[in-house]
């Protein structure tokens, strides 16, 4: 996998050495970016969120969680070589974990369908990446970013659990729970995603932490939903962030216990021998 940040310099073509994507006047890539967009009933948002994606990216994979509202036909008018999956589970964790399944791209970008993100910031995470990085984390705390559609209380709770996570796992976030972000594909056997609700995002930025991954934090502003309602429940939904936590703490503490015992183990073996 290339991962080759390259200046296409005065006169030169930046697609003659090979499959170099041009990003930007003077940058050019690689690696084939693909970009998933969880959507359900969200017919009404997609041009949005369409007209800010750049040209240069390889694929959208869009997966539509039963839409009755025309989304799949609106994302294909849009983007006509978008690549369609059913959801057949439910929860934005289970769409995501179906949409990474059907990437071809090297670099993975997920994107809401509700019209909160600049599709425009993605060459930021692209360049995190192809600069060094494997996980590009999204942050509306970071210098430079912003929210809004956060309530007082929601920023509240997303606060504090960020300092948990920072605590509990050695990590730096400013910014836990928020859904754009982007990664090498390779990412995805180090951190084995098994949840199916919105506490996905906060276990991928537990476990590329706990997998030891390299993770640079992009500014991003969230805008408010253009149409339509949020299924994010505040209570409910920090409760269960909280509940990933805990878990991966315990597995956490299991891993080092087995370790121990592993090394004691082989310390008696040696003995005996």
């Amino acid at each position: 996998m290339s991962s080759v940040l390259h200046p296409a310099g005065p006169g030169r073509d930046p697609m003659a050495a090979g499959q170099y994507r041009p990003i930007s006047s003077h940058l050019a890539i690689t690696p084939p970016v693909s970009v998933v967009i969880p959507a359900m009933n969200e017919a009404e948002n997609l041009p949005y969120v369409f007209k800010t994606l750049p040209d240069w990216i390889h694929e959208v994979v869009l997966v539509d969680g039963n839409s009755t509202d025309g989304t799949v036909e609106v994302a294909r008018e849009l983007w006509p070589g978008v690549k369609v999956v059913g959801q057949l589970g439910k929860g934005k964790g289970d769409a995501l974990i179906t949409g990474f399944e059907a990437c071809s791209g090297d670099i993975i970008v997920m994107v809401d369908a509700d019209g909160s993100a600049d599709g425009n910031e993605i060459v930021s995470y692209v360049c995190a990446l192809v600069s060094g990085a494997d996980f590009a984390k999204g942050s509306r705390f970071a210098n430079g970013g912003g929210t809004d559609d956060m309530t007082f209380i929601r920023k509240l709770g997303n606060r504090a659990l960020c300092a948990v996570v920072n605590r509990k796992f050695g990590a730096r976030y400013t910014d836990l729970c928020y859904g754009y972000n982007a990664f090498w594909r390779h990412c995805l056997d180090k951190i084995d995603l098994d949840c199916t609700g919105f506490e996905v995002e906060t276990l991928m930025n537990i476990r590329v932490v706990k997998a030891g991954l390299k993770v640079q934090e992009i500014p991003s502003h969230e805008y408010l939903r253009i149409h339509g309602a949020s299924n994010l429940r505040a209570v409910r939904d920090g409760l269960r962030v909280l509940r990933v936590i805990l878990a991966e703490r315990s597995n956490r503490r299991a891993l080092r216990r087995q370790a121990r015992q592993a090394r004691m183990l082989d310390s008696v073996r040696g003995e005996l021998s």
